[in-house]
């Protein structure tokens, strides 16, 4: 990974107090990292460090869009991505015991000899969480032009299978009640 240098912050020469980074994220980067659930993605991660003596908070801003796999349908579908992250880091002695120990997954530890803060793996995985968990176009959006209609139609075919099946089978056992 020739870019991994892009997403290391030097936190020891930063002076205590607020500091501002911003990363511009295409498909390359989601490639290396095997993402597979989207494409043609456009992302903004705004970072926010707040260094202080024995840690740092880190506050991820998520932001841009993505072409994903409708649900319902199958065709592509832009989505928005928006949320945002925090993570406190901080610096002690053992950080690989604390890390084994720690539940909170929002707090991460790394020894006091650290100089620099790998952030590319958490704005990975909070770029992978600010996609949508149900992608589907909106209700008005539904059979237009950009849904595949074929599978609309089968969908509805087996909806409508499916129902008379149950209906059917409801009144079957009833039968038996009607001649007495």
């Amino acid at each position: 990974m020739a870019n991994r240098r892009t997403f290391e912050i030097a936190f020891v020469g930063l002076k205590p107090g607020i500091h501002q980074f911003e990363y511009q994220l295409d498909d390359k980067f989601f490639i290396e990292k095997g993402a597979e659930d989207f494409t043609d993605a456009h992302t903004n991660v705004k970072l926010s460090l707040e260094k202080n003596t024995g840690f740092m908070l880190l506050k991820f801003e998520v932001g841009g869009s993505a072409v994903v796999t409708c649900d319902r349908c199958g065709n592509p579908l832009k989505m928005d991505l928006w949320d945002e992250f925090n993570m406190l880091v901080k610096l002690v002695e053992n950080p690989e015991e604390m890390n084994e120990q720690e539940e909170d997954p929002d707090v991460y530890y790394i020894s006091r000899t650290e100089s620099h803060l790998y952030v590319g793996d958490w704005i990975y995985e909070f770029v992978m969480l600010s996609v949508p968990m149900q992608r589907m176009c909106s209700d008005e959006e539904m059979g237009g032009p950009k849904c595949n209609l074929e599978v609309l139609k089968k969908l509805k075919e087996m909806e409508t299978r499916v129902t008379e099946n149950n209906a059917n089978s409801l009144w079957k056992g009833l039968d038996k009640f009607k001649e007495n």
